[in-house]
């Protein structure tokens, strides 16, 4: 084993507090550094490195510079019924994200439906996370949000479009959890080949271009080159009416107004959020629906497998399966070393499972 890049293991209790000191001690409100640390550690029991504890580091330079307010909690400018528009004024995605949920599925439960449109939004991690939120609650859920041009358009030599992420997630999924789909649009996250550069390997040809465009394996190339959308044309569509329906809808930032998440940690990334809840009992007995869900994944899940012996699951039931497996959190030796610095520059103790 290359004990280079060996990394190190943490329980997930101990990660979750130590990035909430490294958060409070950078200026966040208590609940909105242990907001942020669950869904970060959650990512990570996941087997969601890329939406993970890598992050911080960005997270703590970002407050450093000011282009991330750490004790907003974004305010509502326009409201009508099942339709609300939220200015998250740069505050901390996971907290903005977890206002404007509670609000849809609030309001849905009035009017059957409602969406809040969030502008001026940060990196708000994994959107299955959110949608689940709402499918915890009755709702159908819909989260999605803009990023920086990544993508080409079919055809294209130039970044347009974001790997724009889509989830959604229903009540009625295995042992009570939801069933969730959670995927981004390119067909590998930046986050991915920001971890494969780190451990030095290759990634798919089918991931990213170079910046000319032509096709690589070399992460680094990749990182200054253009991701690729899923399924061709049709990953491309989708990811630009999620660009309408995030930054469109709020008045935010649309394509390449949104800015580089890796950028000037000055200059607010302005990303735009969409959640849609749909609450079930609206529509139909609430038990009845997730009998009806239940039964339809049964019937996937009892589905003959290609490989004798194998299983068919349904999607979100690996991450599940993960996070209730996992004991220890494993974070790559990079990923280590950057909340050791973190720690050093804001006086915090760095737990023993962390130390080099």
């Amino acid at each position: 084993m290359d004990t280079a890049r060996a990394g190190c293991a943490i329980a997930p209790d101990e990660l979750g507090g130590f990035v909430a000191a490294l958060l409070g001690a950078a200026g966040a409100p208590a609940a909105h550094a242990s907001a942020v640390a669950d869904a970060l550690v959650e990512a990570e029991l996941q087997g969601l490195a890329s939406h993970g504890v890598m992050l911080l580091p960005l997270y703590l330079k970002r407050i450093a510079a000011g282009s991330v307010d750490p004790t907003a909690t974004g305010v509502i400018v326009s409201e009508r019924a099942g339709a609300l528009v939220m200015d998250a004024r740069n505050g901390f995605g996971q907290v903005t994200a977890a206002h404007a949920l509670s609000l849809a599925v609030a309001r849905a439960r009035i009017n059957g439906l409602a969406a809040v449109s969030v502008r001026d939004g940060f990196h708000f991690g994994a959107a299955g996370r959110w949608a689940a939120a709402m499918a915890r609650e009755g709702c159908i859920g819909i989260a999605t949000c803009n990023t920086r041009p990544l993508m080409p358009p079919p055809g294209g030599a130039a970044r347009v479009v974001g790997n724009n992420p889509l989830a959604i997630a229903a009540p009625g999924g295995p042992d009570g959890d939801p069933v969730v789909v959670d995927f981004a649009l390119s067909e590998a996250a930046m986050g991915k080949i920001r971890l494969a550069e780190e451990a030095g390997i290759a990634i798919p040809p089918n991931w990213a271009t170079d910046a000319a465009g032509t096709p690589t394996t070399n992460p680094a190339e990749a990182i200054a080159g253009m991701l690729l959308p899923a399924g061709g044309a049709k990953g491309f569509g989708l990811a630009l009416m999620l660009d309408i329906l995030s930054g469109g809808l709020s008045a935010g930032a649309l394509g390449g107004q949104v800015g580089a998440l890796y950028g000037d940690p000055a200059v607010p990334y302005r990303c735009a959020h969409f959640f849609l809840a749909i609450d079930v009992a609206s529509f139909r007995d609430r038990a009845d629906f997730g009998a009806a869900v239940a039964g339809l994944l049964r019937g996937v899940r009892a589905s003959p497998a290609v490989e004798p012996g194998a299983s068919v699951r349904v999607p979100g039931e690996g991450a599940r399966a993960r996070q209730r497996a996992a004991t220890m959190c494993q974070l790559p030796a990079g990923t280590a070393a950057a909340l050791r610095d973190s720690a050093a520059a804001l006086g915090c103790v760095v737990p023993t499972a962390l130390s080099p």
